[in-house]
């Protein structure tokens, strides 16, 4: 057996997220297939995150285990190969001791929201930010962000069907910058809860609006209740940006 740890790209958009599902296209079920075909046999591939529907990856992270040894350098070129025409690209192959786990031995992940704030419509980056039309303060923003840093209850940014034991996490990073029209949100964390990176984005995007004040998000965190939460921000603008080990 050899065991191997894959760093995947993908656009997220046509799959119902990254865990297989019974009738619906996953990324997982798209690896998995492509495994498949290169091993002649079965195989899992075992991500280091289960990003949602339509959430996209520039450094996702999964290992899976082939029945015989291949050469290294051949592993990604071959499961590109199987892999078209999926959105679905297969950046580096390594190989791993057998007891390596992408999803359990990961001490960081890192997300990364993209919004793009202007007026006029999407025409390139479609699918692949959320556009707000509406001006954006980013230091209001960051000004409730950093109400966020550190380990809290984040109960108000769970959803509600999220199957997480504990609702406490720690945000190593919650930083927002601006470049031109477009603000980057970047998330650093061990975990997340289900949606909790979009449930903050739509929250700053709230105070970044006007509508709420930067002290806004301390008091909805410290409510621990989802109905105090701002909208959840789309898919369309998140990336799972680096998996550390």
């Amino acid at each position: 057996m050899q065991r191997i740890k894959l760093t995947i790209e993908y656009n997220g958009a046509p799959y119902c997220g990254w865990q297989r599902q019974p009738d619906q296209p996953s990324v997982q079920q798209a690896l998995e297939e492509a495994a498949s075909a290169l091993d002649g046999a079965p195989v899992q591939v075992r991500g280091a995150g289960r990003t949602d529907t339509g959430v996209h990856a520039t450094g996702q992270v999964a290992d899976m285990d082939l029945s015989a040894a291949r050469p290294i350098r051949k592993i990604a070129d071959a499961m590109n190969f199987h892999l078209r025409p999926h959105p679905i690209a297969v950046l580096n192959a390594e190989e791993v001791d057998e007891t390596f786990s992408a999803r359990f031995d990961a001490t960081m992940r890192a997300y990364r929201y993209l919004i793009v704030n202007r007026r006029a419509d999407l025409t390139l980056q479609r699918g692949l930010v959320w556009r707000m039309p509406m001006a954006l303060d980013e230091n209001a923003m960051q000004a409730g962000a950093a109400h966020l840093i550190g380990n809290h209850d984040f109960t108000t940014f769970r959803d509600l069907l999220c199957q997480a034991k504990s609702p406490v996490r720690t945000l190593d990073k919650l930083q927002v910058s601006r470049y031109g029209d477009t603000l980057e949100i970047a998330v650093e964390a061990r975990s997340f809860l289900h949606r909790q990176v979009r449930s903050i984005v739509g929250s700053l995007v709230d105070v970044g609006r006007g509508k709420r004040p930067s002290d806004w998000v301390a008091e909805i965190l410290a409510a621990r209740d989802r109905t105090a939460c701002g909208p959840v921000a789309p898919s369309d603008g998140l990336y799972l940006e680096r998996v550390s080990y």
